[in-house]
């Protein structure tokens, strides 16, 4: 545990669906609790966190929230944009992580809009907050679909030109909060292609074939058989992307989004099966390999490998790599992008 910064109070709302129910906070916009029902009809909390308000704040910073400026890594915190070299927080590494030192994932949001069914928060990141050209101002929402999800919409404007990519980070175990490893999850991920990491977790670059390689989940995998595979991370789990397919049309100056939000992941534990639908083009896996020894909001343990991250998101490092889907927002085109975790009741 460590403090970085005042604690605040975070002010929460339940939001309702179709047979589940979540809790959003205004601190991160993060998703505090989601009440899924099994097969069988038990109902649990199936994504982790904390009790109080200072251990959200102090603790596990990332779990559960809305990652920004970039989600994931950038390759050295540097990218140049329209001949402007920039230079980022290096806060993971060599690289640049989630926003920097202090991202989205620890501001207070403001609350625009609120229903039974839906929560929509705004932030407004100024020009130069944490390296970043452009004061950016993004609305997420939160909204409980009629198919039994919650789907997250993200919206964005810029001033000047900036480079924005998103993700919402939640910290899944579909045993429930506290029930241990994910090993016994069943992950399907709908993707023919990866990016190889170098040494620092960026890509290098390369889009290559998951054909026989551990990077194949095009079948439901148990991910205990395949999370300690020397290729991912022995001992820790599972970090990597993959490129679930073309939702953006991509030029050297723009981002838009074309077509409906496509299924790209199926991930099932303990009678409960979530189906992941997104816009983006990359899905990051992440299954909680840094997780400090913390005690849980029900008072069971986390620990490594306790948890499964379906982020979906752009390509990491993408800014520096002209074959990856740019992440560059300009005025006057606005960012809209879509994910939605659907539970099959």
């Amino acid at each position: 545990m460590y403090a970085k910064y005042t604690l605040s109070t975070m002010r929460k709302y339940t939001l309702y669906g179709k047979g589940i129910r979540a809790v959003v906070s205004d601190y991160g916009a993060k998703l505090l609790q989601l009440w899924v029902p099994n097969a069988a009809g038990e109902v649990k909390d199936v994504v982790l966190g904390f009790a109080t308000d200072e251990e959200w704040q102090m603790k596990e910073t990332y779990f559960n929230a809305v990652i920004g400026r970039v989600a994931n890594r950038i390759k050295d915190g540097q990218f140049t944009l329209d001949g402007v070299h920039y230079q980022l927080p290096i806060n993971n590494g060599t690289n640049s992580l989630h926003g920097g030192v202090s991202g989205f994932n620890e501001k207070t949001w403001k609350v625009t809009a609120q229903s039974r069914h839906s929560i929509t928060l705004r932030y407004v990141s100024k020009d130069g907050e944490e390296g970043y050209p452009g004061t950016l101002t993004i609305d997420v929402t939160y909204q409980m679909t009629r198919e039994g999800g919650i789907r997250i919409i993200y919206d964005a404007t810029t001033n000047k030109p900036t480079i924005a990519a998103f993700t919402q980070h939640t910290y899944f175990n579909l045993a429930g909060e506290g029930s241990g490893t994910v090993h016994d999850h069943i992950l399907q991920v709908f993707a023919d292609k990866y990016t190889p990491f170098d040494e620092t977790a960026c890509p290098t670059g390369e889009v290559l074939p998951v054909d026989k390689t551990p990077m194949d989940f095009r079948q439901p995998t148990r991910i205990g058989d395949r999370i300690n595979d020397p290729f991912f991370a022995p001992g820790r789990g599972i970090d990597n992307n993959w490129m679930v397919g073309a939702a953006t049309t991509t030029t050297t100056t723009t981002t838009t989004t074309t077509g409906r939000a496509r299924l790209v992941a199926i991930c099932s534990a303990d009678g409960r099966t979530m189906e992941v639908y997104t816009t983006m083009p990359a899905l990051q896996v992440y299954t909680g390999n840094w997780i400090e020894r913390n005690i849980g909001k029900s008072g069971r343990s986390y620990d490594v490998q306790h948890a499964i991250c379906l982020e979906a998101q752009y390509p990491p490092n993408a800014v520096n790599i002209p074959t990856f889907p740019s992440v560059v927002l300009r005025p006057n085109q606005p960012l809209h992008e879509e994910t939605e975790y659907r539970f099959i009741l």
